[in-house]
């Protein structure tokens, strides 16, 4: 009688499986492996000889003590042979993708930027596509920014269409990209406001760097004065967005270089690209407030609003400040104080410079001085803290390197007075704790409200949002890229990718949901590939569900089809 027969599935599909077929004749035993399958036609199992073994006795006479036994071990390793073929391989390939990128993706094919990307192969000859390379590194900054090289080998096997290009390539893209960064943002400007709408009334213009893990200074990397006190070369970056917080200029400049001026190119550039004809008030930190930006925006027919420190006013002007009277009290529904306001309109002078000879203007402006009581402890328990640094420093008469910031509260002895000892500044300690808490707001629009003056300037905190997009969320520093083409291709993906976003999020989901709650979509959305469909482990959301709604695709099912998918990364807005 025949062994039980084996079935091994693969894919729902039934293979084959041998066994040993024993068959009585005329007093002897025959043995031979048999092979069991499906059979189409007869829709069950069939059955046909595999090998024909002869009678048991003859083997038996060949010195094969039991020959039963040793033909089943043949068949069990066949069969044996059969399940490792059956069972699936690891592969190279992770069966995770990402799909979050999709709305920005969505966003790009809206903007028709591949149009515009393609004519420079009419002047170039890429041997790969600049639009897949440039759309395709968006997304994987979007999904998981890290290095270049990770971004080829792990990053971009993981988005659902494959790219056609090389590592070296990639870098040779870049490079080009880097090149001409700004006809890039140019041409995203100009879609941007056509298909979105941009409201340049009002820009808000803002200055980082970023810092690289190099030592040595070239052209581009150069130290200067870094945001996080970094003693690496650094690279300046300026941004503008519009009223609405949209970015619509990006400029980079060697790290030694001003951040004043930047304002100005940037400002002029954007005007002449975008044909921008009216009035626009430019808004800064108190970094960007200087004459010379001040009288630029007036010969320009444009507005400012800056931030201006109290301590460097004049006398005068310092004793309107610390008046108690004129404030209006801003409370919370507790009652507690939040900060309080006055304002003042007047005649102020400025000194300029111009063919080499210093002149002095005044111009009307609007004043408004608002105190923190919240900003004034912070304020005042760190220059408390400097102090106390500057007095352990000043005990042991610490050379002056060695003070760091708080070498501002500290009076060093001059060159010819050698013989002084290092003494703590009183002065200039009591006058920071004194104006702590206190921050000046000025404008040209003598007109402007009080109240329009305040939440305007501290919308400013959307540059720093954006800023931090590109430090944390695209993981934009440290770079380790070389060239400066490749540095400023590097940053121009980061730039795109922040541009997406914020349509995405303003435009798209009209401001409803944090930029944490995009990115975090973005990251986290991602399906495994099984035996037919996809599945989908993405944590449920409240993002996720309304965007389910709004986009009317399946992006809460678990198991989720071919089809579906594509329609995911085919969405149109």
């Amino acid at each position: 009688m025949a062994l039980m027969a084996l079935y091994f599935t693969m894919r729902g599909v039934m293979l084959m499986a041998y066994y040993l077929k024993k068959t009585k004749l005329k007093g002897r035993t025959y043995l031979s492996i048999d092979e069991s399958f499906y059979s189409h036609e007869k829709r069950g199992t069939a059955h046909k000889c595999y090998q024909s073994l002869g009678s048991v006795e003859s083997w038996i006479k060949k010195g094969v003590e039991d020959p039963i036994s040793y033909f089943q071990e043949e068949v069990n390793a066949l069969n044996l042979e059969i399940e490792k073929q059956s069972c699936p391989k690891i592969s190279s390939i992770s069966p995770i993708q990402s799909l979050g990128y999709f709305p920005l993706k969505a966003i790009l094919e809206k903007m028709q930027i591949k149009t515009f990307v393609d004519y420079f192969k009419l002047t170039n000859e890429f041997q790969y596509d600049l639009y897949e390379l440039l759309s395709s590194l968006i997304y994987a900054r979007a999904v998981h920014p890290c290095s270049k090289h990770k971004t080829f080998h792990e990053v971009l096997p993981n988005l659902y269409y494959p790219v056609h290009y090389s590592y070296d390539q990639l870098l040779d893209g870049l490079a080009f990209l880097g090149n001409d960064y700004e006809k890039f943002i140019e041409i995203f400007t100009v879609q941007t406001k056509k298909l979105f709408g941009l409201n340049t009334s009002k820009t808000y213009f803002d200055c980082t760097n970023f810092y690289f893990e190099i030592d040595r200074e070239d052209d581009f990397r150069r130290k200067g004065p870094s945001k996080e006190n970094r003693k690496e070369p650094i690279v300046g970056l300026g941004l503008l967005l519009d009223n609405h917080q949209i970015p619509i200029a990006m400029k980079l400049y060697p790290g030694n270089q001003s951040e004043k001026p930047v304002l100005r190119e940037i400002i002029h550039q954007l005007k002449i690209q975008n044909n921008i004809t009216g009035k626009t008030i430019h808004v800064a930190d108190k970094g960007l407030n200087c004459a010379r930006n001040i009288a630029f925006s007036k010969e320009n027919g444009d507005g400012y609003l800056f931030s201006k420190s109290v301590k460097g006013l004049s006398e005068v002007e310092k004793t309107w400040v610390l008046l108690e009277q004129g404030f209006t009290e801003v409370k919370d529904k507790q009652g507690k104080l939040l900060y309080r306001y006055k304002s003042c309109i007047d005649e102020f002078p400025y000194k300029i410079e111009h063919d080499g000879k210093e002149y002095t203007i005044k111009l009307s402006e609007k004043r408004l001085l608002t105190y923190n009581p919240s900003l004034a402890t912070k304020k005042k328990y760190e220059i408390n803290r400097m102090v106390e640094k500057a007095k352990t420093l000043t005990m042991s008469q610490a050379k002056k390197a060695e003070y760091g910031e708080c070498g501002k509260y500290v009076s060093f002895p001059s060159e010819s007075n050698k013989k002084a000892k290092i003494s703590l500044n009183q002065k200039a300690i009591q006058k920071d704790l004194t104006f702590a808490g206190y921050n000046l707001i000025i404008t040209s629009e003598t007109k402007m409200k009080d109240t329009d003056m305040y939440e305007i300037y501290h919308n400013l905190w959307r540059i720093e949002e954006s800023f931090k997009i590109m430090k944390s969320d695209l993981d934009a520093r440290p770079v380790f890229l070389q060239k400066q083409d490749s540095i400023q291709g590097h940053f121009l993906i980061c730039y795109l990718t922040v541009l997406l976003e914020r349509i995405f999020q303003f435009k798209i989901l009209k401001n409803q949901y944090s930029t944490s709650d995009v990115f975090e979509f973005i990251k986290d959305f991602k399906v495994t590939k099984g035996e037919r469909n996809y599945i989908n482990t993405t944590k449920s959301t409240d993002f996720i569900q309304e965007l389910t709604k709004l986009s009317n695709l399946p992006l809460t099912n678990y198991f989720l089809t071919e089809t579906q998918i594509k329609s995911i990364l085919t969405w149109k807005i």
